[in-house]
């Protein structure tokens, strides 16, 4: 690491600045929500910020009839579908606590952005329907947080309409990813029988008035071994069959540890319902005890006094009435001060931060000071991009951010010449942002902007934004591309490169070499025609 000159203010921090960002850093706690569309993510998120103090009543998001858009969905769009397709930051406070939640799209179109999100996560909630189990979209994720080491707590949802039995998602849970799943509560019925749960830990048992679920109200709490005589009208069957499960899972063994949910070995289970709040506030609670605070996951050494940070996300025109951008960082370590003196690693080159915001939904909050775990807004000057590392005194360099092979390809152009300006700067903004990849014919020097994306939906949000914000209408003509390999050769091998049929030799919008093809056939064509190149199907981007 190499040292820079920095201003006096802030050569040297004082031991009270190191034990105040120590003590900042340990009551926080940056996690994501990962589940497949539909499953309750949003309806989480909302439920959570309600028991956070953070809005009133809570509104759950059932498409574009419904009275009440969800909070944490600023895009217009994304109000009108009833999804969510852009990653959100909020924060709240909870028994003490900061919690920065990440709510990052479900929808498989948008997976990229969830990916990278992911990076600014110390922990991820798994939302699973119990009516349908664990689905595409959740496993993939999951995938994701195994690969990178990230603890999952999962979070069983919609207990209170007819699904499987918890018994069969338990089971779900641990064939399907091999981890091994540690129920915290255990669901007192289910669909219209659905009384409330049972603390595991105590053997308490929580009922709810499902008339007031839209608002935070506390659970009605008696023994277990009272409950037939304080509530007469849950029916014995009902308590025996329930009881005959926990059994079952005692019997099973399994006891939490933390050093094991840590590391990725096991994870705890809470059933609930984000809709009606039932075991929001429980599992809030088991939540704070287990989701490590930042930097603690893969500490070898004590935090960094010094800021750095990296940028895992771009935005522009997040508030129509502001038209800028916002880059958004997670603090890694140190303390962030408004007006600091950085460095982007990247270019080495020094700015100042002059403007930074906390971000909820549409709502900006002016900040001075962030520590790590913290997800703050800078308005983006231009000269940031996606997985940037800014720092302070020493130089640091995070790890790179995914780029995924792409699965549609299409030339998107302006159908209005007098908005071609408009256009050029839209789609150039939205590039940096990461919404959409874009790739050059390597052999000519017409530079056609053949845009790619994981989803065909994201095309849709890049037209929609050229349009609204931009006012710039187009046209979309596909190509037949499906796939990308990335490769690094050298100049002769290059030259010498032989190309199934279909495939093209492209650049990619960082000048990196690439192959378009068009089948799964083609990929292995191009291997088995070039054993001396090594194709990737995913780039990590790096920093310097």
């Amino acid at each position: 690491m190499s040292t820079l000159p920095t201003r006096p203010a802030t050569a040297a921090k004082s031991a009270s600045s190191i034990a105040e960002i120590e003590t900042q850093r340990l009551r926080r706690r940056t996690f994501a929500i990962i589940s497949h569309p539909d499953a309750g993510k949003t309806t989480l998120t909302e439920k959570l910020l309600l028991f956070g103090n953070s809005i009133e009543i809570a509104g759950a998001v059932r498409g574009r009839k419904s009275e009440r858009t969800a909070k944490s969905d600023w895009m217009e769009m994304e109000q009108e579908r009833g999804i969510s397709v852009s990653s959100t930051a909020l924060t709240f406070e909870f028994a003490g606590a900061q919690i920065n939640l990440l709510d990052t799209p479900g929808h498989h179109d948008f997976s990229e952005d969830t990916y990278r999100t992911l990076m600014a996560a110390d922990a991820a909630v798994m939302v699973i329907d119990l009516a349908k189990g664990i689905e595409a979209q959740t496993e993939k994720l999951f995938r994701v947080c195994a690969l990178r080491k990230i603890p999952v707590l999962t979070f069983v949802n919609k207990v209170d309409r007819r699904g499987r039995s918890p018994l069969e998602i338990i089971d779900e849970i641990e064939r399907k990813f091999s981890i091994e799943p540690v129920p915290q509560n255990w669901p007192l019925g289910s669909g219209e029988d659905f009384r409330g749960f049972i603390d595991l830990h105590d053997d308490s048992v929580h009922l709810f008035d499902e008339h007031r679920a839209n608002r935070r109200i506390s659970s009605k709490v008696v023994s277990w071994s009272d409950l037939e005589t304080v509530e007469p009208a849950i029916s014995s069957d009902l308590v025996d069959a329930t009881g005959e499960e926990v059994e079952l899972v005692r019997m099973a063994g399994a006891s939490l540890e933390q050093s094991q949910f840590l590391s990725g070995a096991q994870t705890p289970v809470f059933f609930g319902s984000a809709l009606t709040n039932f075991g929001i506030e429980h599992f809030l609670h088991g939540f704070l005890k287990l989701c490590p605070p930042p930097g603690s996951r893969n500490a070898t050494e004590p935090p960094s006094p010094n800021f750095s940070g990296f940028i895992f996300k771009i935005q522009a025109n997040l508030d129509p009435r502001h038209r800028d951008r916002v880059a958004f960082l997670r603090v890694c370590s140190g303390m962030f001060e408004r007006d600091m003196e950085v460095t982007i690693a990247r270019s080495m080159k020094k700015i100042r931060l002059a403007r930074a915001f906390r971000i909820f939904g549409q709502d900006r909050q002016t900040i001075d000071e962030a520590y790590p775990g913290d997800i703050i807004g800078l308005v983006c000057p231009g000269e940031f991009r996606l997985g940037d590392t800014l720092c302070q005194n020493e130089i640091v360099h995070q790890e790179g951010l995914p780029q995924f092979s792409p699965e549609f390809f299409a030339v998107l152009d302006c159908t209005d010449t007098a908005r071609r300006k408009q256009f050029d700067r839209g789609l150039k903004q939205l590039i940096e942002e990461g919404a959409i990849q874009v790739f050059h014919d390597a052999h000519t020097k017409r530079r056609e902007n053949l845009l790619a994306a994981v989803g065909e939906l994201q095309f849709d949000v890049v037209r929609y934004r050229l349009e609204s914000e931009y006012n710039a209408p187009t046209s979309l003509s596909w190509r037949p591309y499906k796939l990308v390999r990335w490769f690094n050769a050298t100049p002769e091998q290059k030259a010498n490169i032989r190309l199934p049929y279909s495939g093209k030799l492209a650049l990619d919008q960082f000048g990196h070499d690439a192959v378009l093809l068009q089948s799964e056939w083609d990929v292995k064509a191009l291997h088995r025609a070039n054993p001396d190149i090594q194709f990737q199907e995913m780039r990590v981007a790096t920093s310097h």
